[in-house]
């Protein structure tokens, strides 16, 4: 390995005293590659096991807590205990170089698709009409009930038992991406006028709770619980940066081991308000203010732009998603000093397609997911 690059493979302890190899963390990656009832076959296995290989963190694609809750085609599962043979195949998979293997755990809430929900309900915190994924016609989706939120809490609570049982080494709440529990903080999404409306941040509180309790039902030191947040929604009335401030700020406080921030561009600024311009990496970091480490993501695809979003003084890790997709081997290159071969296109004409399922390599051949491309 090249003597620059050996910030990346820093060693790094977690809140919970867990160190971690290195800086690298596999991206929670819509892979549609599952079963049509969420459990994991073979192809999802030798997927993950590839590019779970050389990462100190590997997180699964998000696995829906509930049935209601299933925003993509071939989402895996994590709602039933019938999911748990693949789950335990998939873990072990993950882990088997080395890696601490991660289940995000997910539910949709109105972005979940009419075509994969049971009877076509679709639910969230208030009533709205909107397209999401790959639909070409608006859906409505109503108002959750307080007793489906409460069973939703649950159910994040049972997806971590399950996890447990499985044998991954953590969960991440998926708090990002206008999901549901991005939706309950939104005040474009969540437009309640009960408790659950008036508290922004009463149901993600409530998600971890549940999952912390669960942990500390079984009796584990060293399990992880992340969570990962959007800093900004673009629609008007949405999620801005002073909301975002006043999570982290929530946050912070929990026991968490780290928080990891959804971003398509690790150095994108603040699009409106009072921190308008300002790098929201360097904000969000600031707001932390040292509780526990953040992961950064956001169009890295060479080994330089790693190191140079690693040797900032605002993250502590750094996700790679769409690279990983292109070329599993991206760390492995890094360390037996091979960087310069690094694949950071994608290519449809390769005859390995990359390695990647079929389902996946023909999203991104029909350009469904923005890569750089191959220039022909």
């Amino acid at each position: 390995m090249k003597k620059a690059f050996e910030p990346l493979f820093e060693t790094l302890k977690l809140p919970n005293g867990l160190e971690l190899r290195n800086r690298f963390v596999l991206a929670p990656l819509t892979h549609e590659s599952s079963n049509d009832d969420g459990t994991i076959n073979d192809d999802v296995i030798t997927y993950m096991a590839q590019r779970s290989s050389d990462v100190s963190l590997a997180l699964t694609a998000a696995s829906n807590v509930t049935d209601l809750g299933k925003a993509f085609p071939g989402q895996p599962s994590v709602a039933h205990d019938s999911d748990l043979e693949g789950l335990t195949k998939l873990a072990t998979a993950m882990k088997q170089n080395g890696a601490k293997a991660i289940i995000q755990i997910h539910h949709g809430g109105v972005q979940s698709l009419l075509r994969l929900t049971p009877n076509g309900d679709v639910a969230g915190p208030s009533p709205i009409t909107m397209k999401s994924y790959d639909e070409t016609q608006p859906h409505d989706a109503r108002e959750m009930t307080k007793t489906e939120i409460l069973d939703t809490i649950t159910a994040f609570g049972e997806a971590t038992r399950r996890a447990i049982q499985a044998g991954f080494d953590g969960v991440e709440i998926h708090g990002a991406n206008h999901y549901l529990i991005q939706q309950f903080v939104s005040p474009y999404y969540n437009r309640r006028n009960d408790e659950w409306g008036t508290d922004r941040f009463k149901f993600p509180l409530a998600v971890i709770d549940e999952v912390i309790r669960t942990v500390k039902s079984h009796d584990l030191e060293n399990f992880i619980v992340g969570y990962r947040f959007s800093p900004e929604e673009p629609e008007d009335g949405g999620i801005t940066m002073e909301i975002t401030e006043s999570l982290i700020k929530q946050l912070r406080e929990q026991p968490l081991d780290y928080l990891h921030v959804s971003l398509m561009d690790v150095h994108s600024q603040t699009r409106e308000g009072k921190y308008t311009g300002e790098e929201r990496i360097k904000l969000l970091h600031g707001w932390i203010n040292g509780r526990m480490p953040l992961i950064g993501i956001g169009s890295i695809f060479t080994a330089e732009e790693a190191l140079e979003a690693i040797e900032s003084p605002y993250i502590e890790m750094i996700a790679l998603g769409r690279e990983l997709l292109i070329d599993h081997n991206f760390v492995n290159k890094i360390v037996n000093g091979k960087d310069e071969t690094i694949i950071s296109e994608f290519d449809e004409d390769r005859q390995d397609k990359h390695d990647l399922p079929p389902k996946l390599w023909k999203r991104l051949n029909d350009d469904f997911y923005p890569v750089p491309r191959k220039k022909q």
